[in-house]
């Protein structure tokens, strides 16, 4: 039976939520600014190898956020326009609720959610983990980074010289999983992977297609993620 949840209830269920994982950690939240003892949490989880998802929605990422995800090598980050759930899953439990990821939202809102048993709750836990799965999947993976760009010498607005730079923190979307280029082509996936296949980027049918010697050409690679293969593709790409 599913639990109601205040502020202070939400909070203590997603730190004992991320503490008993030992398989997988979902987060979707629109706003990402994690105070220090989640960090410390996924930290722990980072280290014990467990696979970690964080879906968010607003691109005004923190350079504290970009340096500290940037270290994670278990923790997988996409964007996803539009985003407005709260959602929050392990193997085993799920919270939904409408508290953010974000400091402020934990000291000072007034929030409310429930929480989910996978054991209890089959139905309404299976529901949110597969509604979990498409937000990923309809969202762009984007590796983390924070690059030092020089200023240019010449801008007639900078006046600054050639030696002085200053630390600017970016989000890379490099490649593209095949739906979210479908959606971008202006396409259906399936209508994607056909051409794919006609073209000679990818051989074979249905849920069996591979990568042929023509697409790793052009730069596209398949992921094996713990939920199955995927092909990403470079932004620029257009078969």
């Amino acid at each position: 039976m599913a639990i109601f949840l205040n502020t202070s209830g939400t909070s203590f269920y997603l730190e004992k939520l991320i503490k008993d994982a030992s398989e997988r950690v979902i987060l979707i939240s629109p706003f990402l600014k994690l105070n220090d003892r989640i960090k410390e949490l996924l930290e722990d989880k980072n280290r014990l190898k467990i696979d970690i998802r964080i879906v968010y929605g607003k691109s005004e990422l923190q350079p504290a956020e970009i340096n500290w995800l940037k270290e994670l090598s278990f923790v997988r980050t996409s964007f996803c326009k539009n985003l407005h759930a709260k959602c929050y899953l392990s193997e085993d439990s799920c919270i939904i609720t409408s508290l953010n990821l974000y400091e402020f939202s934990q000291v000072n809102n007034n929030e409310m959610g429930v929480l989910i048993d996978k054991y209890t709750d089959v139905d309404m836990y299976k529901d949110a983990y597969e509604e979990a799965q498409r937000i990923i999947r309809i969202s762009d993976e984007v590796r983390i980074s924070l690059e030092t760009i020089a200023r240019d010498a010449d801008s007639p607005t900078s006046g600054k010289n050639s030696a002085e730079k200053s630390s600017v923190p970016t989000i890379k979307t490099e490649k593209l999983t095949t739906s979210k280029l479908a959606k971008k082509l202006g396409c259906r996936t399936k209508e994607l992977l056909t051409k794919l296949v006609t073209d000679g980027y990818l051989e074979g049918s249905d849920d069996d297609h591979k990568l042929t010697e023509k697409g790793t050409g052009i730069g596209a690679e398949m992921k094996k993620g713990r939920y199955g293969e995927y092909f990403i593709w470079p932004e620029s790409f257009s078969p």
